[in-house]
């Protein structure tokens, strides 16, 4: 069988290619799959999309008129899935229910201390043979106490970064998570953790109730000299109020591999184009912010497991079977997803 895939990265069509090779035939494209985009899947049975992929009711309905029955995303969060749609379609709808949460939490401390120890500003300077340490200076972390909004398996991965730092631990999340207590975290209430945390991590899934967690009240919240962290899901924060934020002198710093709009930019070279965003043009001349274009998954680790799961979709699909990884099934929601 012959599988379209859309939104392959160039690092990542190799292991793509190599996994399916002697199973299926995979034909890898780097446009992502929309409306506009959707016309190319007519005639496969299985399709795969990436994170940034608009699988709304449009685009479903365009998929299945044209043969399509498994969407197999290479990807974890589905907040850009119709599932309901998806289900009165008939289809199938699978994601990549776990892979390295190391390499998410790791990139997350890169960008917690890239804008802690100023390093972006420090090499622009030493590229340019400017050598001076004026406004340089950063903050010891050990003793200091860090936020963790979500403490899943990215959460508790990068909770014991943190307390391998010697940090003080909060967290919050629905549920505890036992091994982050045996480290010592205290679970509490959302207020005080933004109130108390001079760092703070988001590491929560994108759903209705923690859609712009972070918003105007949250941000007023947190201490004037807090760093921010979000590698997780650009819709956790309401930019405009970080902007705000921002511009009233308050943060440390402000590391993000997410952005709200980031589909329309993210993946793309935009260089050469007018940045018609105003809100993401404002955080880029900020010099206390560090953007990235949602890299924290990108490991050799974690891109291989990503594949393999998504071929282990692909199979169980056509075995007629079902895995952890479907959200639906041949039109069935399980429970969990209703």
């Amino acid at each position: 069988m012959e599988i379209v895939a859309f939104g392959v990265q160039a690092d990542e069509r190799p292991y793509l290619e190599k996994a399916f090779a002697g199973r299926h035939q995979v034909r890898s494209l780097d446009v992502f799959l929309n409306r506009d985009t959707a016309p190319i899947a007519r005639g496969y049975e299985i399709v795969s999309s990436s994170v940034n992929a608009d699988l709304g009711a449009d685009v479903l309905q365009a998929l299945a008129a044209g043969g399509t029955k498994l969407i197999a995303q290479r990807s974890t969060g589905f907040n850009n899935i119709d599932l309901e749609a998806a289900a009165d379609l008939g289809m199938s709808i699978g994601r990549v229910s776990c892979y390295s949460p190391y390499a998410v939490a790791e990139f997350a401390w890169a960008l917690a201390l890239a804008v802690n120890r100023r390093i972006v500003r420090a090499t622009t300077r030493t590229r340019n043979f400017d050598f001076r340490l004026d406004g340089l200076m950063g903050r010891d972390l050990r003793g200091r106490t860090a936020g963790v909004l979500g403490t899943g398996r990215i959460g508790e991965a990068f909770t014991r970064i943190a307390h391998g730092f010697g940090m003080n631990l909060l967290g919050w999340d629905l549920a505890e998570n036992p091994r982050c207590v045996e480290l010592g975290m205290r679970y509490v209430p959302r207020e005080r953790l933004l109130a108390e945390a001079d760092l703070i991590s988001l590491h929560l899934p994108l759903v209705d109730g923690t859609r712009r967690i972070v918003d105007a009240a949250a941000l007023a919240a947190m201490k004037d000299d807090a760093i921010l962290v979000n590698s997780s899901r650009g819709g956790l924060i309401d930019t405009e109020a970080l902007v705000g934020t921002l511009k009233a002198g308050r943060l440390t710093g402000v590391g993000l591999d997410v952005y709200e709009e980031e589909a329309k930019f993210f993946f793309f070279d935009k260089s050469l184009d007018i940045i018609d965003d105003d809100t993401l043009a404002r955080l880029m001349t900020f010099g206390n912010v560090l953007v990235t274009s949602h890299q924290a998954y990108f490991t050799e680790d974690a891109v291989g497991q990503i594949v393999a799961a998504t071929v282990a979709n692909v199979e169980d699909h056509l075995a007629h079977r079902t895995n952890e990884n479907m959200l639906v099934t041949r039109g069935q929601l399980p429970a969990a997803v209703r």
